[in-house]
């Protein structure tokens, strides 16, 4: 369920507040100069321009090219899927061919019978030359072990896949955070922004007022030192933006613009307030890249283990081969078709067969383990998200009553500085507080919409989709954006 947090006022730069109120800045034995007016006009058509929110999605699918972990376990997937071929090839006929020459002088009793004693002629000759030829086919017929290599390396090519499914959700993940991370560090940029040009103006106004000697000194100070910490906190939020956009580059391999970004109207943000009971979410953990990752490692861990069983069971061979034999000695010289069937049973390897079958066992309860703590990780993370979900609404609500209390506070406190009931050190504080409060509610929604994502992620159901109604939520609250952008 979907329910708009409304509020009774325009959440817009505060400088057109500003402009809004500038007469109240404006004694009656002060007046405001005609260039500072001008500059207070200038303060409300601030972000006026339209500009255009980077497409969450656009910039995904970008890194989905662009990253280099990704590609490299592209490549793993692609030679782990080589595995297949390799066990397959253990269950098909092998053919080989063999050839030899041999050149040999000997010296025997039918090579050399007088050097015997014998008066006769010598039977073969000493000095030969000869040619060896072969090719021989073996085919396995029987072979437990090499039939269960099959099943491991299918085994292989599953948990490859999910290693890749992992990586790109990762992916989705980084690129989402540092979007978000790049859109806050501009709406609160153009925030301080906005303040540090209202508090430049203000600190004119006191200027002006401590010299035509109506105002007084702490005053003109208080301005000063307000305006020099929104410098300050301006110039933290340009290197946070910076960073942000960075670690976008690095890994979309592009660098989107996300600056002058206005903060719009607190109405158009639309959140989903009931995320429904968290067994249910619980009951999805099944679906986790992570516990499925690990279920198929356990798999590996038992297809090899009944492999190593496998030992224990006999092997039967067809072999089949020709050769022919050309030799200057005619004993020597034949052609030969040969065919077997050869069976080979293990009985004793000192013991390997058992060590190796213990070895896999004690793998498969280590992976039962990894499955287990994957499931436990999953449910904590389901439990979290949804805790921060629940409080972030909760906290944005808050923030909503907060803000349009800051907003009158402010009006009150300028209407007061003007009547002589307050000073300028109020209306600063006032307006202070209202800046922090929007602020706030900027990073409140931000860490919403990860957590929403992350939330989609602990149950294995991120989807593009996912990424482009988290770049809706953001533009809802941008008042500046062309209207496509928001929905690409």
């Amino acid at each position: 369920m979907e329910r708009k947090i409304r509020t009774w006022f325009r959440f817009a730069p505060m400088a057109l507040a500003i402009a809004m109120a500038s007469p109240l800045y404006a004694q009656d034995d002060v007046p405001a100069g005609d260039d500072a007016v001008a500059e207070f006009e200038a303060l409300g058509d601030a972000g006026a321009a339209k500009t255009q929110l980077p497409s969450l999605p656009a910039l995904f699918a970008r890194a989905l090219d662009n990253d280099a972990e990704l590609t490299r376990q592209r490549y793993e997937l692609e030679a782990t899927r080589e595995e297949i071929a390799l066990a397959r090839s253990q269950l098909l006929p092998q053919v080989t061919a063999s050839g030899s020459y041999l050149w040999q002088d000997s010296s025997n009793i039918q090579t050399e019978p007088d050097d015997f004693g014998l008066d006769q002629p010598s039977q073969r000759p000493g000095e030969i030359d000869e040619t060896f030829w072969q090719v021989q086919l073996q085919q396995p017929l029987f072979s437990l072990e090499r039939w269960r290599g099959m099943d491991v390396a299918n085994a292989q090519v599953s948990t490859a896949e999910l290693q890749l499914a992992v990586v790109e959700r990762d992916l989705a993940l980084s690129v989402s955070e540092a979007y978000v991370q790049a859109y806050l560090a501009s709406q609160r940029l153009g925030l301080l922004n906005s303040q540090q040009e209202s508090l430049k103006l203000q600190t004119r106004q006191a200027q002006r007022a401590f010299d035509l000697g109506v105002g007084n000194r702490v005053d003109l100070l208080e301005a000063q030192s307000r305006f020099d910490q929104a410098i300050a906190d301006a110039v933290e939020a340009e290197n946070e933006l910076d960073n942000a956009l960075s670690e976008l580059a690095r890994l979309t391999g592009t660098r989107p613009d996300m600056r002058g970004l206005a903060v719009g109207e607190l109405a158009n943000v639309s959140l989903d307030s009931d995320w429904g009971a968290p067994d249910d979410w619980v009951a999805q953990v099944g679906k986790n890249l992570d516990v499925l990752l690990a279920q198929e490692e356990k798999r590996i861990s038992q297809e090899e283990t009944s492999t190593r069983q496998a030992g224990y069971f006999p092997e039967l061979n067809l072999n089949m081969s020709y050769s022919d034999r050309e030799s200057d000695d005619e004993l020597r010289s034949s052609e030969d078709y040969r065919a077997s069937v050869e069976l080979s049973m293990p009985l004793y390897r000192g013991g390997y067969t058992n060590a190796s079958v213990r070895q896999g066992e004690k793998r498969i309860k280590a992976s039962q383990a990894g499955v287990d703590n994957q499931r436990n990780l999953a449910v904590q993370e389901v439990r979290t998200r949804l805790r921060s979900l629940n409080g972030g609404i909760r906290r944005l609500e808050a923030l909503s009553q907060a803000i349009e209390s800051s907003q009158l506070f402010l009006n009150a406190a300028e209407r007061g500085e003007q009547l002589g009931l307050r000073d300028l050190v109020d209306v600063l504080d006032a307006r202070a507080s209202l800046y922090d409060q929007r602020i706030n509610y900027v990073d409140t929604l931000g860490e919403y919409a990860l957590d929403r994502l992350a939330l989609q992620s602990a149950v294995g159901d991120l989807e593009s989709e996912d990424l482009a109604k988290t770049m809706r939520l953001l533009a809802s609250m941008t008042a500046n954006i062309n209207s496509p952008a928001a929905t690409e």
